[in-house]
């Protein structure tokens, strides 16, 4: 940082120094010392980058940096730099201000609106708050959807986008950390900062994805209390509720709970055959289809692919006859023990990888002994080969985790009502 002093009786080191008493460390490095101090005129002239970080230091640190100035016999001016070239660069500046998102592809689903979304009594709470975010007169500032793989949360986020006239950032939790690294690497992260602040709504869809990255991590918290306090909506998205995600901080976990939680639905048979027809599937087909296939969104729309590339390219109209070759495999209505684990996890929000690997959280454990005790009630599986089609466990675990379920069947209702319905949907 170059510092540039007018008048000889006054010393801007001086003037940093006494700033830097008044203000902790982590506050004076982050926001003060990037700064361009100067003094012309009687005046302390205090340069920002850009806007966002003016605005920043006239809120959080104007009153401190007022009564320091008026102590040197100063008037305060906190501005932007109006050239790149008034100063030479150097490690703190951030020499680059206008910042655009790396990710600029439009969303697939950028024609889908509330009108075309298919609700039922399982989503219609988390669609109506959608709605009243799209409106811009929701009473809470921060929604959190979360539901298992497939059961529309990217659609509903794709609808308030559609929808609203007011200013949107959406982006991926994936592109959220790709972009925030890419902005510390091209010295643009107030630019960044700007960017992801400018808008009446934030949506970030997949916040799973920052999981463990606490850098990024970070910067999201900083993001979601300035949205916040400058009474911006956000929206959010996740594969489980905020208190189940892994890789997160205790604070981070609490800011995104604070919020309306709403949970999605994956979709029942009645949605699976509403969108297969509207996709035009034949009726009877979709019909057998909806009672083998719900649960799972994008299945349904890469059978719909199917079906419509088979009609263009051998121009024919896909009947039961042709269904039952095209798509035996969701057609057969016996279930292997495979699909029927994969069907489990989608019910309790866990994904398949995490049930075949070596994580020992209660969560997770308590999801494996579950399946275990269904796929002994619905099979002929030995011991031996349910273990291995839950990831490869050995028939003492299993053992084990038969006994522990009936001990907790005895005093857990809920546990036998939940384990009495996954045997049902397995036979």
């Amino acid at each position: 940082m170059q510092v540039i002093a007018t008048r000889q009786n006054v010393s801007v080191e001086s003037i940093k120094g006494a700033v830097a008493s008044k203000i902790d460390s982590a506050g004076f490095t982050t926001w003060i010392a990037p700064l361009q101090f100067s003094v012309s005129q009687n005046c302390l002239n205090l340069v920002a980058q850009n806007q966002f970080t003016a605005d920043y230091v006239k809120k959080e640190y104007g009153n401190i940096l007022q009564t320091i100035a008026a102590d040197f016999l100063l008037d305060l001016n906190i501005c932007v730099k109006s050239s790149l070239n008034d100063v030479a660069r150097s490690a703190n500046d951030n020499v680059v201000c206008a910042y655009e998102s790396f990710n600029t592809k439009t969303s697939n689903n950028n024609k889908i609106t509330f009108n075309k979304f298919i609700t039922c009594d399982d989503n219609m709470f988390a669609v109506a708050a959608c709605k009243k975010i799209a409106l811009g007169n929701a009473s809470f500032s921060q929604l959190f959807i979360n539901g298992a793989s497939g059961s529309g949360k990217s659609l509903l986020v794709d609808c308030i986008c559609n929808t609203t006239e007011l200013r949107v950032v959406k982006m991926t939790g994936g592109q959220f950390v790709a972009d925030f690294a890419r902005s510390l690497r091209d010295k643009t992260i107030f630019a960044f900062k700007d960017f992801c602040r400018n808008c009446d709504i934030f949506v970030m869809d997949d916040v799973c994805a920052l999981a463990g990255k606490r850098a990024s991590c970070d910067e999201f918290l900083q993001l979601l209390f300035d949205l916040k306090n400058a009474g911006k909506s956000v929206v959010l998205t996740a594969n489980v509720a905020p208190n189940a995600l892994i890789g997160f901080d205790r604070r981070l976990q609490s800011l995104l709970a604070s919020g309306l939680v709403v949970d999605v639905a994956a979709p029942n048979a009645f949605v699976s055959r509403a969108m297969l027809i509207r996709g035009g599937v034949d009726n009877t087909v979709a019909n057998e289809l909806a009672k083998n296939i719900s649960g799972n969104g994008h299945l349904i729309d890469g059978i719909i692919n199917k079906i419509k590339t088979y009609e263009e390219l051998m121009g024919q109209h896909v009947d039961m006859n042709i269904a039952s070759h095209l798509l035996g495999d969701l057609m057969e209505k016996n279930k292997t023990p495979l699909s029927m684990v994969k069907m489990m996890c989608e019910k309790m929000s866990v994904s398949f990888d995490e049930i075949c690997g070596n994580s020992r959280s209660r969560r997770l454990v308590r999801a494996r002994q579950v399946m275990m005790a269904v796929l002994k009630q619905t099979t002929n599986l030995s011991l031996t080969e349910i273990g291995n089609v839950c990831g490869g466990r050995d028939h003492a675990t299993v053992v084990y985790a038969l006994s522990q379920i009936e001990k907790q069947k005895a005093n857990d209702l809920i546990l036998g009502a939940e384990i009495d319905e996954m045997i049902k949907v397995c036979k």
